[in-house]
């Protein structure tokens, strides 16, 4: 009795080596212990950039002459932006609502002419400011553009035209957030991020948690059908995701003054299938882990990319393209795009269209498949 309360090595191994057996039968643990780093260290070292370059521009000039030209190169040699010439100015301005463009620059008519008169055109730079952090590069790097094409293009005999002034000027429009208020981007967003978090977490614990109780059994016991134990599973999330969504739109627009221009029944339903898509995640998780702490490691690992590459955190559009690939399959991606369009755009039905078309996609595609497994498990 005496030795048995003394510290013994041998116990203490045996414990040591029981769990660490314990760690190389769960598989999905000792995956998950190796994959959070690996997934953290890339995202963080190769896919988050605060400075993005080669962003999407529509480019609308109306006359083509060596000025013109110039400053176009200048714009391709800063990397800031990636050229898209149009000739229609309205398709261009459509294409910044929808976010297909983070900048449209407008080359007026007569430019080069004004310029050798010594009138000081103006070009017009009309920017996306929904995300403050992703234009400030680039709307930086505009006078040092101006400066390049300057000393490069007027010299000899036009090189008056730059002694005590600048041959023309850059005007920037900052459009939907034009201050670039840091909370009108982010708090919105923020809706995305807290649905994501929670409804995939309680879905995945709640199924997880009957199966390890051993309740599930009395369940299957009961003349019921898989789907109508998921969908059961899920409609109270539903509700409780409504709560969440009124509490953080009310904050927003009371606390943060963030304001409202779009279509309130387009975003609802968006909302509404974003929260689908998220509690089906959830199912589809709890249909594959085997305790609850596998649900929450999943969860997480799901939880990662999501606030990573959707551009709650960084700029999208400053991601490499393998990582934007990634960030276009996440419903959060869409999500955030509606959420900052209906607030700050005042984009409709047409504008989040195609932020309303994936998360269809998504949620059909999920839910398929975790019924498809949900109803293996179970069987």
């Amino acid at each position: 009795m005496l030795g048995s309360k003394l510290f013994s090595i041998s116990r203490w191994w045996a414990i040591i080596v029981k769990e660490f057996l314990q760690l190389r039968r769960d598989r999905l643990t000792f995956g998950m212990i190796i994959g959070i780093p690996i997934v953290q260290l890339l995202l963080f070292g190769y896919a988050i950039n605060n400075d993005p370059k080669h962003l999407p521009t529509a480019l609308v000039v109306n006359e083509q002459t060596p000025f013109t030209r110039s400053f176009v190169q200048s714009l391709k040699n800063s990397e800031y932006y990636d050229l898209k010439n149009l000739v229609n100015e309205k398709e261009a301005k459509d294409g910044l609502i929808k976010g297909h463009f983070q900048f449209v620059i407008s080359i007026p008519v007569d430019f080069s002419q004004d310029i050798l008169r010594g009138r000081e055109p103006q070009i017009l730079v009309e920017a996306d400011a929904t995300d403050p952090m992703a234009i400030g590069g680039a709307v930086s790097s505009l006078q040092g553009i101006i400066q390049s094409v300057a000393q490069k293009e007027f010299k000899g005999t036009t090189s008056y035209l730059i002694e005590n002034k600048k041959p023309f000027s850059v005007i920037i429009h900052k459009l939907y957030n034009p201050e670039g208020i840091t909370h009108y981007n982010i708090v919105p967003t923020l809706m995305g991020v807290v649905l994501t978090m929670t409804t995939v977490m309680m879905t995945s614990l709640a199924v997880t948690r009957e199966r390890e109780r051993g309740t599930m059994e009395n369940i299957l016991a009961m003349p019921v059908h898989s789907f109508e134990i998921m969908s059961g599973k899920i409609v109270p999330y539903i509700l409780i995701a409504h709560i969440q969504v009124g509490i953080i739109a009310c904050f927003a627009r009371l606390l943060f003054h963030v304001p409202f221009f779009g279509d309130g029944l387009a975003l609802y339903f968006a909302t509404v299938l974003f929260i689908i898509a998220n509690l089906s995640v959830g199912i589809l998780i709890s249909a594959i882990a085997k305790n609850q702490l596998q649900s929450m490691q999943m969860t997480i690992f799901y939880f990662l990319p999501n606030i990573m590459l959707s551009g709650f955190m960084f700029p999208f559009a400053g991601m490499p393209k393998w990582a934007q690939c990634i960030g276009n399959i996440l419903p959060l991606t869409y999500f955030n795009r509606a959420v900052r369009g209906a607030f700050l755009k005042g984009s409709g039905w047409a504008e989040l269209m195609p932020s309303i078309v994936p998360l269809m996609l998504f949620c059909c595609l999920v839910l398929f498949l975790a019924t498809k497994i949900f109803k293996r498990t179970l069987d």
